[in-house]
């Protein structure tokens, strides 16, 4: 029963990722400061933004209509590049905020910085555009810096991939007849940081076995008295799929902890095996380890299956010089992942932590619609 409910779990999570992708329910906009719509072009960020609230609410007409390079492109491509040709996280994300930033100005021309915060069913996503604005008439108009998205050519790619099913016992077996054996799964490492008031439990789950695995794990904060602090699961910090002899990396947040009231910690990982595939094949090319100001490490996806990955997921776990874990992260692709098509990723880093980190190890994670339907 209990590999029952952790596979439905994990088929529920997946099925509502990508539906909640594909098929998500209505919401308001949530704009900056919370204004009014209101157009105006008297100034070139007042033309911006009010582009950007077009485009917030999905006027995608009225914004392409507005925009100083239309010409250059079609609506459809205009719409193309906010929304995807392929079904991704960006589909049917709305517009939580933005910033309007301005780089450079002068009587005649401007350049602004958008930095869009998207709502996704993942959480926020966020998009950086420089645009060009230029005056005529007396009003300011923005050129949208397009970015075309690449499209599958019509090919055949052959696949070689393992695979395993899963048959568990069937109603009309008897009643003492024993299942499948659960897969063997071990905590490799595990310890806690503190960081502005919060608790992070981090750590990595191998999969002992010679079978995927469906992994979860619970952490339980003991007072010193023996009582329960707090107890939280890891959500998306975390590769639930694992093929045999494949490793993990998991962040598990507390807040309003101190680790000063911690004296023990009770780790809880579950397993259950479920039927997986080592396809599709995501190989991580050109990581980079960037420094201050905003550290991060940056790199590119490479799809080598035949098949689109709607959403991907990207994990990155961080060591210092004697091997030790110092962070996990981990970003969404709010693009589709296609065939052979490079599409680059960055994992943000804390800044206070970035000194310390000395070397990394990048894992994925896919979420194909075609499975669901």
């Amino acid at each position: 029963m209990g590999r029952l409910l952790a596979f439905l779990i994990f088929a529920t999570t997946a099925v509502l990722i990508v539906f909640g992708t594909l098929f998500p329910a209505p919401s308001a906009v949530a704009l900056a400061g919370g204004a009014t719509f209101l157009h105006s072009d008297s100034t070139p960020e007042e033309a911006v933004a009010s582009l950007v609230q077009e485009i917030g609410r999905r006027d995608w007409k009225g914004a392409y209509d507005s925009l100083a390079n239309k010409s250059e492109f079609t609506e459809a491509d205009f719409t193309r590049d906010l929304t995807g040709i392929y079904p991704s996280l960006r589909t049917y994300q709305t517009l939580e905020g933005f910033d309007v930033k301005p780089l450079h100005s002068t009587d005649n021309d401007a350049d602004i910085r958008v930095i869009f915060r998207w709502s996704t069913v993942v959480g926020t996503s966020r998009d950086v555009r420089d645009l060009h604005v230029t005056r005529s008439a007396g009003h300011w108009q923005a050129a949208w810096p397009l970015v075309r998205e690449a499209r599958v050519p019509p090919q055949v790619i052959p696949v070689n991939y393992l695979r395993w099913d899963v048959i568990y016992r069937g109603g009309g077996d008897d009643w003492g007849a024993q299942d499948v054996e659960a897969p063997h799964i071990r905590i490799v490492d595990m310890h806690p940081i503190d960081r502005g008031g919060r608790v992070f439990v981090l750590g990595e789950i191998l999969n002992e076995d010679v079978v995927p695995a469906y992994v979860s794990v619970k952490a339980t904060l003991l007072a010193k008295n023996g009582s329960t602090l707090a107890s939280e699961d890891a959500f998306d910090k975390i590769s639930h799929v694992l093929l045999p002899k494949q490793v993990t990396p998991f962040r598990i947040d507390f807040q309003n902890v101190h680790l000063s009231d911690v004296d023990s910690i009770r780790m809880d990982p579950v397993s259950s095996l479920v039927p997986a595939s080592a396809d599709p094949v995501i190989e991580v090319e050109n990581q980079k380890l960037n420094g201050l100001p905003e550290p991060s490490l940056t790199g590119q996806l490479l799809n080598q299956s035949g098949q689109i990955v709607n959403v991907t997921h990207v994990l990155g776990t961080f060591y210092d010089g004697s091997g030790n874990l110092v962070w996990v992260s981990d970003e969404y692709a709010n693009r589709a992942l296609l065939p052979e098509t490079p599409l680059p990723f960055a994992i943000s880093l804390p800044a206070d932590l970035s000194s310390k980190v000395s070397s990394y190890r990048v894992i994925t994670g896919a979420y194909d619609s075609s499975r669901f339907e």
